[in-house]
């Protein structure tokens, strides 16, 4: 009997596995106060486009953590590919075990991920881990108005209750001992452009796949693209640039 992995059908190859842009990364990079780091982890680095762009901006070595191995051996091959593999090392880790093999990080960066332990815990986690007046740069799915449509709160009401608007979220921060330097909202464009204008066509090809995992993972990516299309700029991506005090 054949076995299906729905992420690999769907998101093997992707650049992308979350919205976002190799121009958001090096923009929200340069809101740093410093660009000086010793130590570098990227939580929940998918195939590692923000990775690279980390590598590439600070010549330094760049510590790739997730918890997916075909991603991992992705962002290895492009990191090969590009010259740049000399500052890269990956590592096949849950994102809760990084303070264990992390004690003293300069800059946490995590675009996308965090949501998969969730905020508040990833925040509190990591914490451990970031050395003093060291810098956490996470991007959290978070409401962006208090009007949300009844379709839109629905999903997320399932898919993810616990989102957070911005001034909640801050304040998770801060009670996990960060301050803020500043955010940063994700445009609209960021969600498309190699995310979901691949994604959609994928989608669409897999919902009438034999396999049930696999058309269940097609049906509600595809729902997630129309919420997305009605969602009248309710949530968004939102970078949080913290320093751990």
């Amino acid at each position: 009997m054949t076995t299906y992995n729905p992420i690999d059908l769907l998101f093997g190859g992707m650049e992308k596995l979350s919205p976002g842009g190799n121009e958001h990364t090096r923009h929200v990079l340069r809101l740093l106060p410093t660009q000086q780091f010793r130590v570098i982890v990227d939580a929940g680095c998918g195939t590692g486009r923000q990775t690279m762009v980390l590598a590439q901006e600070l010549s330094t070595l760049v510590n790739a953590v997730d918890a997916h191995e075909p991603f991992l051996t992705d962002l290895s091959g492009y990191a090969k590919s590009a010259g740049i593999d000399r500052f890269i090392q990956t590592h096949c880790l849950d994102m809760q075990q990084i303070p264990s093999v992390f004690p003293q990080i300069d800059l946490l960066w995590s675009e996308g991920a965090a949501y998969n332990i969730g905020f508040a815990n990833a925040l509190t986690t990591w914490a451990a881990a970031i050395a003093k007046n060291g810098f956490a740069v996470v991007s959290e799915l978070s409401w962006l108005k208090e009007q949300i449509p009844v379709a839109v709160s629905d999903f997320f009401g399932s898919g993810y209750p616990d989102m957070k608007s911005i001034p909640q979220n801050l304040a998770i921060a801060e009670a996990a001992g960060y301050t803020l330097i500043t955010t940063y909202i994700l445009p609209k464009a960021a969600w498309i452009e190699g995310y979901y204008d691949v994604l959609e066509p994928r989608a669409t090809a897999l919902v009438s796949h034999p396999d049930s995992s696999v058309r269940n993972l097609a049906i509600e990516t595809l729902k997630e693209i129309d919420t997305f299309n009605h969602s009248e700029d309710s949530y968004g991506y939102v970078f949080y640039v913290l320093q751990r005090t």
